[in-house]
């Protein structure tokens, strides 16, 4: 068995291989999304005071942004080894 550990990482770039493709998947998913909906109807539609489009495209974008960053991070989260995550007692 090797008595190496692995290289650490910088934390700055585990945050940039999170937030990075999060955001160009978010910009993608708002483009598709408002392509198909106006975000003035969908508001008015659901009983909520008038926005302006900008701020429609604006909340869903950080709306997009928040949900496809929190799937990068639950992706490189499942990517430590057990042994990082649960190291075995006893050895």
């Amino acid at each position: 068995m090797s008595t190496e550990t692995a290289p650490t990482i910088p934390a700055i770039q585990k945050a940039i291989s999170i937030l990075w493709p999060s955001f160009l998947t978010a910009g993608v998913a708002t483009i598709l999304f408002f392509t198909a909906f106006d975000p003035q109807v969908l508001m008015l539609a659901s009983g909520y005071t008038e926005i302006t489009r900008l701020g429609g495209y604006t909340v869903g974008f950080f709306l997009f942004w928040l949900l496809t960053s929190s799937s990068c991070f639950l992706t490189c989260y499942f990517q430590r080894p057990c042994d990082q995550v649960n190291p075995k007692k006893g050895k």
